[in-house]
């Protein structure tokens, strides 16, 4: 019984692991906000590269 507590609490006080499961909680809230905003996203980045197209379409045209 004295092992088992002494395992539990070197494993309670052991943060090795920590940082990498904040990474891994930090990806899957940004994960879930762009599954969450998937559309929106995808509607304002089809946006934005028809406006580079176009400026570059007018750069062509104008011979600049």
């Amino acid at each position: 019984m004295t092992k088992l507590k002494n395992f539990a609490s070197t494993l309670w006080k052991d943060e090795s692991g920590q940082g990498t499961a904040e990474y891994v909680l930090l990806l899957a809230i940004v994960a879930g906000l762009v599954l969450l905003f998937k559309d929106k996203i995808i509607g304002l980045v089809t946006n934005k590269l028809g406006q580079i197209g176009n400026a570059f379409d007018q750069v062509g045209t104008t011979g600049n």
